[in-house]
């Protein structure tokens, strides 16, 4: 290869090499406990890289972070109908659980959708109108996302003071 193609393929791979801290991090957020950060983040990639090089999206970082939001819903639907099958079936290892801190736990059992939305405006410090362009919504969207989120926390935090 030479010429246009290897600058291109030399561009994507900057625009990537620029973009991964950060979905990485978005990725650790995002994936459910049983997927790796990096898989989810790899699946996203290439699944952008099956339309067009990274560098002819118009937002390569917002296009991905969509892509790895709806990856980790689907692996969410898909794991819990098999732990719903294993209950089903007496498998113990459906109960079995990593042990991690409470509050770990408690940011898990939000739906991917709502802990993207946090991380994006707590941690990253984006505006709302940023989040929805980025994962696909509107800005209202966002902002009812976070809305949720933040009450089931909430809830969850308050049911452990309480002892619920």
């Amino acid at each position: 290869m030479s010429g246009p193609e290897v600058t291109q393929q030399d561009d994507g791979s900057r625009v990537f090499s620029d973009l991964y801290a950060s979905l990485r991090r978005f990725a650790a957020v995002v994936a459910p406990v049983e997927v790796d950060p990096d898989d989810l983040l790899q699946e996203a990639v290439e699944r952008a890289l099956r339309h067009k090089p990274l560098t002819e999206f118009d937002d390569p970082g917002a296009y991905l972070r969509r892509t790895m939001l709806n990856l980790a819903s689907n692996h969410r639907r898909r794991f819990a109908i098999s732990r719903r099958a294993m209950l089903r079936f007496g498998t113990d290892s459906a109960t079995a659980t990593d042990a991690y801190p409470s509050d770990v736990s408690d940011l898990l059992q939000l739906p991917p959708a709502e802990r993207a939305v946090l991380y994006l405006s707590e941690v990253e410090g984006y505006r709302y109108a940023e989040i929805g362009r980025m994962l696909g919504c509107s800005e209202s969207a966002a902002r009812k996302r976070a809305l949720r989120g933040r009450r089931r926390l909430y809830v969850a935090v308050a049911g452990e003071v309480h002892g619920g």
